[in-house]
Order: C-alpha cells, then sequence, then structure tokens
C-alpha cells in the first residue's frame, strides 16, 4: 500500500506524512507547480485543471489510498480498486460515491446558471483529529497499521 495525496490545497499534507511514517507506508505527494510541498517524494505537474488528478490516476493501484477532497477523482480511484479519503475524514465507497458526484453536479449546476454557494467552512482541529482517525483505521484495515493505535492529541 502506498498512500498518493492531491496536494493542490490539501491542508493534511504533513498529517498525511507524520501518520504514514510511524507506520512505515510510503506516501507520494502530487501537486502543480503553484501548490509544491517542501517534503517527501513529489510529482509535480503543469499548473492546469485536473493535471494532479491525471497524474495520480496514472499511478494509482488497487490497494493505494489516494487523500483528496476531488469528488471525481474519488470516484476514478476506487474503479481501480483503491480507497479514497477526503481531508475531513470522509471514506469514499462505491455506496457513497454517486451521492458526492451528484451533489458536486448540482452545485455546478447552480454556479452555472449564476448562482452562488457557501464555501467550505474553516477547518479546525476536530477536523484534523477526524481525518486522523479515519485515515489510521484504513491503515489497520489494510494490514498496514501496528495494532496499538496512538491515542489522540488533546485539544
Amino acid at each position: 500500500m502506498r498512500i498518493l495525496i492531491d496536494a493542490d490545497a490539501c491542508p493534511v499534507t504533513s498529517l498525511t506524512r507524520q501518520i504514514a511514517a510511524e507506520h512505515g507506508v510510503s506516501v507520494l505527494t502530487v501537486a502543480s507547480v503553484a501548490h509544491l510541498p517542501q517534503e517527501g517524494e513529489v510529482i509535480v505537474v503543469d499548473n492546469v485543471p485536473e493535471a494532479a488528478d491525471l497524474a495520480i490516476f496514472a499511478r494509482v493501484r488497487a490497494g493505494d489510498l489516494v487523500i483528496t477532497g476531488d469528488y471525481g477523482l474519488a470516484a476514478l480511484v476506487l474503479s481501480k480498486g483503491a480507497k479514497a479519503l477526503s481531508p475531513y475524514g470522509t471514506v469514499f465507497t462505491h455506496e457513497n460515491i454517486d451521492g458526492f458526484l451528484q451533489r458536486r453536479y448540482l452545485s455546478s449546476k447552480i454556479r452555472r446558471a449564476g448562482g452562488r454557494e457557501r464555501g467550505p467552512r474553516p477547518r479546525t482541529r476536530s477536523d484534523d483529529l477526524a481525518f486522523s482517525a479515519a485515515l489510521r483505521v484504513l491503515l489497520l484495515k489494510s494490514g498496514q497499521a501496528s495494532r496499538k493505535l496512538p491515542a489522540p492529541a488533546e485539544e
């Protein structure tokens, strides 16, 4: 198992690297030239729409885990037998991905018609804890984590 991070606007890159290192899991970060992370193995792509998504899709294998907030990319990696996790701790599955894609489609229709929608709320410590817990559970289920899970950090 590897973890691939869709790093353009990803708020959990460092947290993912930290947890992956605790469990000996390799991490590959894919980012556009406009969003270069400062650590680890990085694939750099052009600063054009979907370039990072296409690079991840080309590299992902069954059993890998992709960290992304992009529902379309999540659907693509699920089709290859990989897992997908959002930066908020939502595990994308074959059972729930259609709902996320439908929501994305409806939001796009509203924007094209001139409507506006509220953007994402500010990230909180609880979001980091939810993501961390979900990532640890996925690693445990894949056999990549030790049975002893570290206690969550205190707030």
